[in-house]
């Protein structure tokens, strides 16, 4: 197994993993989203009629639709749609009428829920980390050899993958560095549950290792793939990707001081 796959999976079975992971992604604590006054007394008016194509029409203007239904993305593009399709609409603008107005309002006032909001995170830890080795734009970057770590934005960065590196992935990597005239890298991901969605972005930074890019290539991961399971990211972990460049963000500093 890869030394720091390894190290990871002790990591986070046996130390204080969450207490340490914090520094990398720290959990936002939300408060509740301002809602129009406007706005709301649009809601407030249709609720009180029982006006449903109304209620819709209002609702679909708020950040947050109170209840989760596949068919809203639809109606919140196409507003025309509301007309055309009656049925729809009674169907959910009756679940919505089932709610008294107080638990209507703090649906639609919910804060953002903290694992939408950590695409930053990383970034912002490779920012004010010390890892000993400077951070550079794109610019200092692509003009020296020396060790170093890329700060860019998506763009930017992407490029640089692509033009430098023959990265052949349509995403940006979260992660470009340089250590001992080597390049280094990588896709970062926080996943905080199994299956569905977070499998998906495992996925993700699985097809950055396989990508063709001119560099050593890794996946930093953290959450709950490095608890023993039965689950599809352990088991992949452990098995066909047990020799893969796969680690925690706590543990980068270490793997770059490795590359020779």
């Amino acid at each position: 197994m890869n030394f720091f796959l390894k190290e990871s999976l002790d990591y986070a079975q046996e130390r204080c993993y969450l207490d340490d992971l914090f520094s990398v992604y720290p959990t936002i604590n939300n408060k509740i989203r301002d809602i129009d006054s406007k706005k709301w007394d649009a809601v407030e008016q249709a609720y009180e009629r029982k006006d449903k194509e109304a209620l819709m029409h209002a609702l679909l203007k708020l950040p947050l639709f109170p209840l989760k239904d596949s068919y809203v993305a639809f109606l919140k593009e196409d507003k025309d749609a509301i007309k055309r399709n009656p049925k729809t609409v009674s169907r959910i603008a009756s679940d919505i009428l089932k709610m008294s107005g107080r638990e209507l309002r703090e649906k639609c006032s919910k804060p953002k829920e903290s694992n939408r909001q950590q695409g930053p995170a990383f970034m912002n830890f490779l920012k004010r980390e010390d890892f000993g080795i400077a951070k550079m734009t794109v610019d200092e970057f692509a003009q020296t050899e020396t060790d170093g770590i890329l700060i860019g934005g998506n763009t930017e960065m992407l490029a640089f993958a692509k033009e430098r590196l023959f990265y052949n992935h349509p995403k940006c990597p979260d992660f470009i560095g340089r250590m001992n005239g080597r390049y280094i890298l990588g896709e970062a991901k926080f996943l905080t549950d199994n299956g569905g969605h977070q499998n998906a972005q495992f996925e993700d930074a699985i097809a950055v290792l396989d990508s063709n890019a001119s560099a050593i290539k890794v996946a930093i991961l953290d959450g709950v793939l490095y608890l023993p399971s039965k689950k599809k990211m352990y088991l992949d972990i452990t098995g066909r990707h047990s020799e893969s460049n796969i680690f925690s963000a706590l543990l980068l500093k270490d793997f770059l001081y490795s590359v020779r």
